[in-house]
């Protein structure tokens, strides 16, 4: 046999075997980019998940009402607002990241979500500045929207085109895993300044610091994304186009990727529709609608996403080993057949009751963290993959995940209803489990457009 001819530059060796060209990747380069791609979504998705649990102080602070609820409904109306924006982000960053490149895209998107928030800390108070203050709030809710529309694709994108076929999903997994790292360290802080300041304290000006934090973690991110380097699978995409700006048209990310848009989207749907609800509506269920301490139900909310860093790792082994879709199946099952009874034990009350059902959904979600990753980059070629990932995902995320608190809430709102957030999951769980159906295997295969990725 012939001995593969090496012919790609630096960060990657090329190789042909056969027909297909594939790519030999280098272990510290893998290593530093899944790194760099976590924990700038470690800090970016700090900045973005804060809001919701520090959402009671924030509806006293800028939507003086004499009514909980409607103080609640405000605040997660402005948490909505920013999930309108992000198809926008998803229109601009997307295209933009398949034409320049991912890396420069990340770093950018990175910088406008760590301003954003550091705004939100500035902003007076509605007993200030009046009408004001909501409204400044809403703009920098939107900015923050926007930048987070080319985030997740973003980096999904980066760690699969970089990952070798066989590890893809174990590498992924670490994106998620750096998402709950924020999320525990945005839950913590405010669980830590709920503990140890008064109710009054923490309205006139505790609730400032989880956001004037964002800066210098914006300093910190923005730092790890200019070291990386492109990505092996565009900067081959970008070779052939004789470019280094390969342009497509945005009729090619949407019409000419219409089947794996609608996959996207579904999959998207289950996903963010039971995140949401856990780790951003959950404290606040437990708070306004089952009278929660607020420090305990944040303390039961922050052990559930310990638990689920703890298992990340070794879910994103396994869909590796028995595949993307039998990992997304079962957790779409389990939410079809568990989230009645799992809320019926949050509703019990005591501390042992809400743990095991909170546990449950998060042992649930973790199917989905685990999976999706490495799953939804797998749906498209590398000429359109950051645009038309980022459009489907931010389309399915505005219209169903981002809302999932303000949509619950008023339900409850109108019928009266407590188990509303269970009816709700088990929705989302039967559309995503249609398009789990109806989706391709993509463990230990190639992505589309690119050849096969080695460890050697």
């Amino acid at each position: 046999m012939t001995a593969p001819t090496v012919t790609a530059p630096r960060p990657v060796s090329s190789v042909s075997l056969t027909k297909s060209p594939a790519t030999v990747t280098d272990p510290a380069l893998v290593r530093r980019a899944v790194k760099a791609a976590a924990l700038g979504n470690a800090m970016e998705w700090f900045d973005f998940g804060v809001y919701s649990y520090i959402a009671v102080t924030l509806g006293k602070v800028f939507f003086p009402s004499g009514n909980p609820t409607a103080q609640l409904l405000s605040t997660f109306g402005a948490f909505a607002a920013a999930f309108l924006v992000r198809p926008l982000g998803g229109m601009v960053f997307g295209p933009l990241g398949d034409r320049i490149g991912r890396q420069k895209v990340l770093a950018l998107t990175m910088i406008m979500m760590a301003v954003g928030t550091f705004a939100i800390g500035l902003i007076p108070s509605y007993a200030t500045l009046g009408v004001g203050a909501p409204i400044l709030l809403l703009a920098a809710r939107l900015v923050q929207g926007f930048s987070t529309g080319g985030e997740y694709a973003g980096a999904s994108t980066f760690i699969a085109e970089y990952a070798p076929d066989k590890r893809r999903g174990f590498l992924g997994s670490w994106l998620e895993f750096g998402t709950l790292v924020g999320y525990v360290g945005g839950a913590g802080l405010v669980t830590l300044m709920t503990a140890l300041l008064s109710s009054s304290e923490l309205t006139s000006w505790g609730w400032r610091i989880p956001f004037l934090i964002a800066g210098p973690m914006g300093i910190i991110g923005l730092y790890l994304r200019m070291r990386l380097e492109e990505t092996p699978a565009f900067a081959a995409e970008a070779e052939r186009a004789e470019s280094q700006r390969p342009k497509v048209p945005l009729r090619e990310m949407v019409t000419g990727q219409w089947r794996a848009m609608l996959l996207c989207m579904g999959l998207v749907l289950v996903f963010n529709v039971t995140d949401y609800m856990l780790l951003s509506y959950m404290p606040s269920y437990l708070t306004s609608e089952l009278k929660y301490d607020e420090t305990h139900g944040l303390l039961v909310v922050l052990a559930v996403m310990v638990l689920m860093m703890i298992v990340q790792p070794f879910a994103g082994l396994l869909t590796d080993r028995v595949g993307r879709r039998p990992v997304i199946a079962a957790g779409c099952a389990g939410f079809l057949l568990l989230s009645i009874p799992a809320l019926l034990l949050i509703r019990q009350g005591s501390l042992v009751a809400v743990g095991l059902g909170m546990g449950a959904l998060g042992l649930l979600l973790v199917c989905f963290t685990a999976a999706m990753p490495s799953a939804l980059p797998s749906l498209f070629p590398t000429r359109v993959r950051y645009g038309s990932l980022s459009i489907g995902f931010n389309v399915s995320v505005s219209l169903f995940g981002g809302t999932t608190p303000l949509v619950v809430t008023a339900l409850i709102g109108a019928t009266g209803n407590t188990m509303m957030p269970a009816y709700y999951m088990m929705a989302a769980a039967v559309i995503g489990g249609a398009a789990v159906w109806f989706m391709a295997e993509s463990a230990g295969r190639p992505l589309p457009g690119s050849g096969p990725a080695l460890e050697s």
